[in-house]
């Protein structure tokens, strides 16, 4: 007998195989290999042309001869790069990698990202729980006056990240009210960047996020906890990734969404 798959579904298998094409891309998430934070000295590090260094003033300076280059052009000589923090690095080109400079608060570092790193060669898709219903809850947006920036840890010790929140969304589940801190979303809408009962169980520990359409003009938003993906971090130990904010811990398991995924780099 031939299963018909709901709506909910089919839309879901949509959206979760391009999820996975996007992790699958030559030089995103999956293809980290490396992180390597600068200080004032200039200095190389393994595997990587040039000399690296943190400038103290805003920038990177990288020191090549012609083996690395930046929008096409090889570096020759010295050039100052200036990536802004909080926000995706500045790419560097050697050959089929991409060493990107990021800028974290006054913090600054390399990460390597290479095609044929084990994290995407070997990765066969991101597990996630039965689609359900169930897990589809209406609720509703609270805007503050005016945003708020708050501090928050990272998946690197002593790191800290400041998003800028923006309001509330209430909403039922498991018989409770609960309300999450809710952050823009980068496509536009919201973000709720959470914990639940299940991380650290069945999904990862540092915490997932599901992005939500605009609220209509009553503030009223669906939320969909099918939905609900991993950080990068839980992908590569090269991510610096934000935690969730302290108040954003459901005590209700969501067993929807993203699980905990195989991590080839980890195994013996």
């Amino acid at each position: 007998m031939t299963t018909i798959e709901s709506p909910l579904r089919q839309e879901w298998d949509t959206w979760h195989r391009e999820r996975e094409e996007q992790l699958r891309t030559p030089h995103g998430w999956l293809s980290l290999t490396a992180l390597h934070w600068l200080d004032g000295t200039a200095r190389g590090f393994d595997g990587i042309p040039g000399t690296w260094r943190a400038t103290g003033d805003g920038g990177v300076e990288l020191t090549a001869d012609g083996d690395a280059a930046v929008d096409g052009v090889p570096v020759t000589g010295t050039v100052r790069l200036e990536p802004v923090d909080g926000q995706p690095g500045v790419l560097v080109e050697i050959g089929e990698r991409r060493v990107e400079v990021i800028r974290r608060t006054d913090d600054y570092a390399l990460r390597v990202r290479d095609p044929h790193a084990i994290t995407r060669t070997a990765f066969t898709g991101a597990p996630a729980f039965d689609v359900d219903e169930r897990w589809v809850v209406a609720g509703r947006f609270e805007a503050y006056p005016e945003p708020k920036r708050l501090t928050v840890g990272a998946v690197v010790d002593g790191l800290q990240h400041f998003p800028t929140a923006v309001g509330v969304v209430r909403f039922t589940l498991g018989g409770a009210e609960h309300e999450l801190v809710a952050f823009p979303g980068k496509a536009g809408g919201l973000s709720l960047h959470f914990r639940d009962a299940t991380s650290g169980v069945t999904t990862y520990g540092g915490g997932r996020s599901v992005a939500l359409a605009d609220p209509d003009s009553d503030g009223r938003v669906t939320i969909d906890f099918n939905r609900t993906v991993n950080l990068p971090c839980a992908f590569t130990a090269h991510a610096t990734c934000p935690l969730p904010p302290a108040e954003n811990r459901l005590s209700v398991a969501v067993e929807a969404g993203e699980r905990i995924p195989p991590r080839p780099d980890l195994q013996p």
